[in-house]
């Protein structure tokens, strides 16, 4: 049963080029073709769809930027991929763009999920300030198919005794308690701090700072509380939408 399905099957595709051939033979006024011998005329038509196929653009995928592969429908230019799906290769870099125009690099990419990673932006030591505060943190573009997904344990630093009012957990057990502990969030030591599951009745295009609320922020994908914090997946995970 599944040799003969499998024989049909590609019966059915041959008879489907074969009339996609002809087609196309005849409106590019190549009709008197069709007339030769039907085993001249069956090489012709081979030949003809291989040549027409070697020149049709490869969409599906952008060439390796770095040692990272790109898959579709992802695209680092208007000559593959998908260009609403668009990163950039920048300097052997791999990068997402931000709404405010900020540039984050992506640290992995799984296309079977539909998502990819990006860096979390530096937090100075001196003021506990987020690299992005001047432009109110992370913001993505909400006319494209990225958002923020709900794997994503977000850590706000620097806030505004406001915050006590929100139901972040802002407690002495908060992970952000452990982020302080490590030379990535020793600026922030002592501060009041918070955090909270990027969950799906939040907005799923942007991660907030700003001076007099919290200025500062890092995000653990997956997170996992009994792992050491330096071993932590740091990161914001974002997901697309695949085109249709």
């Amino acid at each position: 049963m599944a040799s003969w399905l499998t024989k049909e099957l590609l019966r059915r595709g041959f008879v489907y080029l074969r009339h996609l051939a002809v087609r196309l033979l005849a409106s590019l006024g190549l009709f008197p073709l069709l007339f030769l011998n039907s085993r001249v005329k069956m090489m012709f038509l081979v030949v003809f769809l291989l040549t027409l196929l070697s020149h049709v653009p490869a969409l599906d995928a952008c060439p390796k930027c770095g040692n990272m592969l790109i898959p579709y429908p992802l695209s680092t230019s208007d000559n593959c991929g998908n260009p609403r799906y668009r990163i950039y290769c920048n300097n052997g870099a791999l990068e997402f763009l931000s709404a405010q125009g900020l540039y984050y690099r992506i640290l992995s990419i799984n296309p079977s999920a539909y998502k990819l990673v990006i860096r979390p932006p530096l937090i100075g030591k001196d003021t506990c300030y987020s690299s992005d505060l001047a432009v109110g943190g992370l913001r993505l573009d909400e006319n494209l198919p990225f958002n923020i997904s709900v794997r994503n344990t977000v850590m706000l630093f620097n806030c505004s005794d406001n915050i006590l009012l929100s139901p972040l957990n802002c407690s002495s057990t908060s992970y952000c308690r452990q982020y302080e502990e490590i030379e990535e969030g020793s600026g922030c030591k002592g501060t009041l701090c918070c955090h909270f599951l990027k969950d799906a009745s939040m907005t799923s295009h942007r991660i907030r700072v700003r001076v007099g609320g919290c200025s500062a922020y890092t995000s653990v994908v997956d997170i996992k509380p009994v792992d050491p914090v330096d071993k932590w997946n740091y990161g914001i995970e974002l997901q697309w939408m695949p085109p249709y």
